[in-house]
């Protein structure tokens, strides 16, 4: 099977859409990491942040390269499934029983057009500066633009409700990510479920933790 077939086929999209979510959820786990310096101090936190535009530049902007690649293969991927999937039925069921779904997987398409919202406002906040209603930006004081700008109530607000979106788009998407690529076998309570919950959220935690700390004045 050509790279060509293996795309235009549904098991191919999932397949695309299961390891591009995998790659993501590194980059997460990473950058959640990272940020989470914060608590640490304005040094620790500053020098994490040199570090990654200094020695390690051209290697982080690679691994943005290909991270982008995922993120527009897979919202393509998922958009043509959707897409797929309503062609194949026309008519809708006449009643869900929720039940048979979790509330991540019944809101996981508006989690994602939000992430996708979220992604190129999150660099244009953090990376080059360019949203000043956001918050004053100091070139080098990254500890200081995260100060500022998680001390106005809206902007703090909009990344919680993002990270809550992540969060749900990560419990979804990493349970059915195994699945999608046959790692995991079938169970009545698998394991991969569980594994995914408790990433979902260590990771929202994590995430959430910085603009509520610094809004709430716990870091100064």
């Amino acid at each position: 099977m050509t790279v060509r077939e293996l795309w235009s086929s549904s098991i191919g999209k999932k397949a695309v859409m299961a390891v591009t979510g995998l790659l993501m959820v590194g980059f997460v786990v990473a950058h959640m990491i990272g940020n989470l310096q914060l608590f640490v101090g304005p040094e620790k936190f500053n020098a994490y942040s040199a570090f990654l535009q200094g020695p390690v530049k051209e290697l982080v902007w690679a691994l943005r390269a290909v991270l982008i690649a995922a993120v527009v293969l897979h919202a393509i991927a998922a958009v043509q499934l959707t897409q797929r999937s309503r062609a194949a039925r026309p008519v809708p069921y006449a009643k869900r029983d929720p039940q048979v779904s979790t509330f991540a997987s019944r809101t996981i398409r508006w989690g994602g057009v939000l992430l996708l919202l979220f992604i190129p406002i999150h660099i244009l906040h953090f990376t080059t500066g360019s949203l000043p209603s956001f918050g004053a930006f100091v070139h080098g004081d990254v500890y200081a633009n995260v100060l500022t700008s998680f001390r106005i109530w809206w902007v703090t607000l909009f990344y919680v409700v993002s990270m809550l979106a992540l969060g749900l788009h990560l419990y979804h998407g990493a349970w059915s990510s195994v699945r999608s690529i046959g790692v995991a076998p079938a169970s009545p309570a698998p394991l991969h479920r569980r594994v995914a919950l408790l990433l979902a959220v260590v990771v929202w935690l994590g995430f959430t933790a910085v603009p509520v700390a610094v809004f709430l004045d716990l870091v100064r």
